[in-house]
């Protein structure tokens, strides 16, 4: 048959038309897989090759006082930093930036690992370019592809007195978005201590998005459309229990060049007035990236600036324990303002074979409860402790909290140090390896006792209040704060400690610090340090008869108390609104080794005054009663 047969023609044709056909349909199909279903996806793919996503930082809340003075607050910066691309055109487009900008080889590595870590972010060159950088960039913007120059909000802390209390921002590392801000984009800033952490989510708001568009070469050519942008939104304000007044005059009255802290409360509500401790640092070079040479100025310093004195540091409180240990025999019936102990004090106490030295080697004498917290006689509290015994020490004492954390609304607060009980002496030194002997150091504020300064004015809070434990807090509540343990005092007990107090500050071992119009009360605090000289404690509160602001301060190496109360004196006056030149403090300086010098009475309102009445008894025995040896012998403190 021949092959143009018309048969084998149509054969043919039919088979080429159902080809034809078969093609034409798939083709239909494909497009209309790709135009119509897969709309979406190829116009973002091609939006993505044209346009780059730009994250908008939001501003951060502004922290305020009490009274509406600014703490941290926003002020505007620019960043300069580079659109994504291959790693070998950003270097050498840093390069080109590195000549005008002068940044040197390790912010390059940084920019390049940022972009490494982020490859479709934008790579964060210089977080705080000044004026001159940015105009000098913009100049030369057609020969640096890539490049983005655009204001953001900058981190800013106008006083460094509030540094360790407030915190700082810096850059988020991937361990912390790991751990706790996981929607914090790389690059984004974060909280990092202080207020700034605590309150990061209230703070921080949320970030914007904008979009740039952008031609073959990386340059963006103009901003998208606005309809495509989405704006931040700005962090919520914080407003503070904190008189930034009084936290500035305690930044100028503490010592220079000395470490230490001051705390300041309101008795009655829990709230902190004052938080300052040094020394102190400059937050604002972290915004911006600390520079090496600072950070190590920072971490390698003995003096330790980024440590936060008042809830992260550890002392043993000395005799500003002895109002706890008075307290632990008022409740408990042992002790009367008036009661005397067996032994007078002369200098010191046998115990066993060792001699419990007092602070003052002349000594006291025989002295009520009221005169040996005035005076701060160690034989007085060595004599209680043991009359307390361990067990009643370690039990209150724990029941009081004073073997955590207070609460404060601050991150990083450590808990203070104290006996669980009697079994932690067996594991110390082995069962029945130890005797009562340890109640003495107890008594005094030293042995295994180490509290934070905000744990010890707690304790003076509950003395100038009702006797209940308020919870510290800086921010201010919308409701009531909880109220834990109390000292379950009696209101005429806790008068007996306030008019004792009194006489620390009128006539006892912080007589230096008494004003001429204003009735304080308080106690200092020696405690021994084995790393060098002792450190110097003095908390009291005022006015006496109707509290309004208690204040603690620990000086590292003061020597003694006595030369930290008139710090704390003055703070108080500052506070209250009394002129330091009508309230003159009185110096008077008590050597370490000396008794203190004869003073007259001071005249105290009767509500307040001090009750020094002895009842008439027999003088107790001198003779020494035979007591089983110590296990620790510690330091007497004042």
């Amino acid at each position: 048959m021949n092959a143009f047969h018309p048969y084998l023609v149509d054969r043919r044709l039919g088979i080429a038309r159902t080809v034809v056909w078969t093609v034409l349909g798939i083709m239909v199909l494909a497009f209309f897989r790709t135009q119509i279903l897969g709309h979406g996806k190829y116009q973002l793919q091609s939006e993505t090759n044209r346009l780059r996503p730009i994250p908008l930082p939001a501003p951060r809340g502004v922290i305020y006082d009490r009274n509406g003075h600014v703490m941290a607050e926003n002020v505007p910066g620019y960043t300069v930093s580079l659109l994504p691309g291959p790693e070998a055109s950003l270097r050498a487009t840093l390069a080109r930036i590195a000549s005008i900008a002068n940044i040197d080889s390790a912010a390059i590595e940084r920019a390049l690992q940022r972009v490494r870590r982020a490859p479709y972010q934008p790579a964060l060159v210089l977080s705080d370019a000044p004026f001159h950088v940015v105009s000098a960039l913009e100049e030369r913007r057609v020969a640096i592809p890539g490049l983005l120059i655009q204001a953001e909000p900058k981190r800013s802390y106008p006083d460094s007195a509030v540094a360790q209390l407030v915190g700082y921002v810096a850059e988020v590392t991937e361990a912390e978005r790991t751990a706790k801000f996981a929607k914090v984009r790389l690059g984004g800033l974060v909280g990092k201590d202080g207020l700034e952490l605590e309150y990061d989510s209230l703070l921080r708001g949320d970030e914007g998005l904008r979009f740039v568009e952008v031609n073959a070469r990386g340059q963006m050519v103009r901003e998208a459309a606005a309809a495509a942008n989405l704006s931040p939104v700005p962090g919520t304000d914080l407003h503070t229990t904190i008189d930034l007044d009084l936290q500035q005059y305690i930044a100028r009255s503490f010592p220079p060049g000395q470490r230490g802290a001051v705390l300041a409360l309101n008795p009655n509500t829990g709230e902190v007035l004052a938080l300052y401790s040094a020394p102190t640092f400059n937050p604002n070079a972290f915004v911006s990236g600390i520079s090496p040479a600072y950070w190590r100025t920072l971490s390698e310093s003995p003096s330790t600036p980024l440590l936060d004195r008042a809830i992260k540091a550890r002392y043993p409180p000395g005799s500003t324990w002895k109002l706890a240990v008075a307290a632990m025999g008022l409740k408990r019936g042992i002790v009367g303002p008036r009661s005397h102990m067996p032994i007078p004090c002369r200098g010191g106490l046998q115990f066993g074979n060792r001699f419990f030295r007092c602070w003052n080697a002349r000594g006291h004498g025989d002295l009520t409860l009221t005169e040996a917290i005035a005076q701060s006689c160690d034989v007085y509290f060595y004599q209680l402790g043991i009359k307390l015994g361990v067990s009643s020490l370690l039990e209150d004492a724990n029941d009081w909290g004073f073997r955590g954390r207070t609460g404060i609304d601050l991150p990083g607060e450590i808990p203070s140090e104290f006996p669980t009980g009697p079994e932690y002496y067996d594991r110390l030194y082995g069962p029945r390896r130890w005797t009562s002997a340890v109640a003495l150091n107890l008594a005094i504020g030293q042995g295994e006792n180490a509290q934070t300064l905000i744990q010890m004015v707690r304790l003076y809070q509950q003395l100038a209040s009702d006797g209940r434990m308020r919870t510290p807090f800086v921010v201010r509540q919308t409701g009531t704060r909880s109220q834990h343990a109390s000292l379950d005092l009696s209101p005429d007990q806790l008068a007996t400690l306030r008019r004792a107090m009194i006489a620390v500050v009128e006539q006892g071992t912080a007589r230096g610090s008494r004003l001429a119009n204003l009735t304080i009360a308080g106690k200092t605090g020696t405690a021994q340090n084995p790393h060098g000289l002792d450190h110097g404690w003095f908390i009291a509160f005022a006015p006496a008869d109707k509290p309004e602001v208690v204040v603690g301060a620990i000086i590292e190496f003061a020597r003694h108390g006595t030369s930290v109360a008139p710090l704390v004196s003055r703070a108080i006056a500052h506070y209250l609104g009394i002129d330091e030149r009508t309230a003159a403090t009185l110096q008077v300086t008590v050597p370490n080794d000396s008794a203190p010098a004869p003073f007259p009475m001071p005249v105290i309102p009767d509500s307040v005054r001090p009750d020094f009445t002895r009842p008439d008894s027999t003088r107790p025995d001198s003779t020494r009663p035979v007591i089983p040896d110590s296990a620790v012998t510690r330091p007497p403190t004042r």
